[in-house]
């Protein structure tokens, strides 16, 4: 184990590393899917009913919201990691930062991706619809921000 004055061991840097790394691609690649599939909706239900373009982009702004979740970690993470002092317990726990927060966003990206799309098709159509879509997002959205929250406690310590 490193202490203050030591130099950080390879193992201890490449976990803390893989750990911003799993961070911001998972997040991301949940966040993409989530936009692009719920963006595929708001264009196919754009034909039927253009007034409702603006009100229907929700689902792609809470997709985008996931990536910053994993942009926080990784840069928490990432400005933790020296040449010296950095532990292979503090390696580890950035890498479980990461993977919490990455593997749930992208989890979160699915489910708004798949809510999204089907969502808005079918506010088109049923304009009561609407609330009961949000109500699904939010709780499609809780799991990143579930993710975060473990990532947060595990890459502080």
């Amino acid at each position: 184990m490193s202490s203050t004055g030591e130099a950080t061991d390879a193992p201890a840097a490449f976990f803390g590393f893989m750990g911003a790394t799993s961070a911001l691609v998972f997040a991301c690649l949940g966040a993409a899917y989530g936009t692009a599939k719920s963006g595929v909706g708001v264009a196919a239900m754009g034909v039927m009913r253009p007034e409702l373009v603006m009100k229907s982009i929700i689902p792609v702004v809470m997709a985008g919201v996931i990536g910053i979740y994993g942009l926080i970690i990784a840069v928490i993470i990432g400005t933790k990691i020296n040449v010296t002092g950095y532990s292979r317990f503090s390696g580890l726990a950035g890498l479980g930062a990461g993977l919490s927060v990455g593997l749930s966003g992208l989890a979160a990206g699915m489910a708004i991706g798949i809510v999204g799309d089907a969502g808005v098709r079918a506010t088109a159509q049923q304009p009561k619809l609407f609330v009961g879509m949000i109500l699904i997002l939010i709780f499609a959205e809780a799991l990143g921000l579930y993710g975060l929250i473990v990532a947060l406690i595990l890459g502080t310590k």
